[in-house]
């Protein structure tokens, strides 16, 4: 983060002249009201007094244009000077910090995420300031995600492509023999540009807002023995046990097409890293406000430093051991998109061997 000057507006036109100039203006609103109660009133009750006491109206009004009318011109020219000292001094210090968060704003809007401006003056600028400093974090942080979006999505696509374009050149040139096997190949790379696309249009479709979740009642437990039902042939196929434990009846307000790829991709992404010999566990239970669903599975395990990002957009665990097992990274963010729309949370634990994944839905 940096921390930048920035060129302030014409002071004529700016915020702390126009409080000098109020300011100013005051002070000598204040000083005339004064000196016409000194002048006038005082002078004539002044000169009553003096010629009560023998003297005449001449001298009464002289000796008062000695004592009292010089004093009070040195006086309200010092209180002009003084006001205007003061105005400027204070229009300056809450128009600089007000300048520099304006200036700042236009680097942003200019694409500068980095801008930061320092936290000073009154308790209400500063508190200004910061909350312009929170949000150029916040942008800033959306931006980087954003270009590791671009880039990670545009390797994604690259690799399947540059297969099916490789195979595609060796069939037209003759060095590939067009049998069944070249032709699942490319069907391989071709499903899995199919399911990228899909994915992207899940998480594109909830940034957007554009699929509102519809809320129902739906049993959970029935929801998850029929994606363990669908999920059973892979993870057969991958040589895994597989332990389920339900009660017979689970309520909960969730969107069933929704959740029906909720426990789908928590599954796919089990059996894709559990190594053969493992085991995958499904569990579900009650608890006071919501029903809380498990998936765990053995294997090598996230490291600490990983469990924070695993649901993050391409993140990757380990990126090479991903790209065999042909996974893109996106499963769990469309997890967790799908359950904070249906108001619920997600989370993942991982040790010892065992790696959990969980989520909750409001009862």
């Amino acid at each position: 983060m940096t921390l930048r000057r920035f060129r302030r507006p014409g002071w004529s036109r700016s915020v702390g002249a126009r409080i000098a100039l109020a300011a100013v203006l005051t002070t000598t609103l204040a000083v005339a009201i004064v000196s016409f109660g000194v002048v006038v009133v005082g002078g004539a009750v002044f000169a009553d007094l003096m010629m009560k006491h023998g003297a005449s109206a001449e001298t009464a009004h002289a000796m008062f244009d000695q004592s009292i009318t010089l004093v009070l011109l040195v006086a309200i020219g010092a209180a002009i000077a003084a006001g205007v000292v003061l105005a400027i001094v204070l229009g300056r210090r809450l128009a600089r910090p007000l300048a520099q968060i304006g200036s700042a704003a236009r680097s942003v809007a200019a694409g500068d995420y980095q801008v930061r401006v320092p936290r000073r003056g009154p308790e209400e600028i500063a508190s200004l300031a910061d909350s312009f400093n929170q949000m150029a974090a916040s942008l800033e942080e959306q931006e980087r995600l954003r270009r590791e979006f671009i880039a990670n999505a545009a390797h994604e696509l690259r690799t399947p492509l540059t297969n099916l374009q490789g195979y595609l050149e060796g069939l037209r040139d003759g060095v590939i023999p067009a049998d069944r096997a070249t032709f699942e190949s490319l069907w391989d790379e071709a499903e899995r540009l199919v399911r990228l696309a899909a994915s992207l249009d899940t998480l594109a479709e909830g940034d957007a807002g554009a699929r509102r979740a519809v809320p129902a009642e739906v049993d959970v437990v029935v929801a998850l023995r029929t994606a363990v039902e669908l999920a059973t042939p892979a993870i057969e196929r991958a040589g895994l046990a597989l332990e389920v434990e339900l009660p017979n009846r689970l309520a909960a307000r969730a969107d069933p097409d929704a959740l029906a790829q909720v426990l789908g991709n928590l599954l796919q992404n089990a059996t894709r890293y559990t190594p053969r010999g493992g085991r995958v566990a499904v569990r579900a239970e009650r608890r006071p406000a919501d029903i809380l669903v498990t998936v765990t599975n053995t294997g090598e395990g996230i490291p600490a430093d990983d469990l924070a990002h695993v649901f993050e957009r391409f993140y990757r665990v380990d990126k090479s051991r991903d790209r065999v097992h042909g996974g893109a990274g996106i499963g769990l963010s469309i997890v967790q998109q799908l359950v904070e729309a249906a108001g619920g949370r997600v989370g993942a634990e991982s040790g010892e061997g065992t790696t959990r994944f969980w989520f909750v839905l409001p009862a």
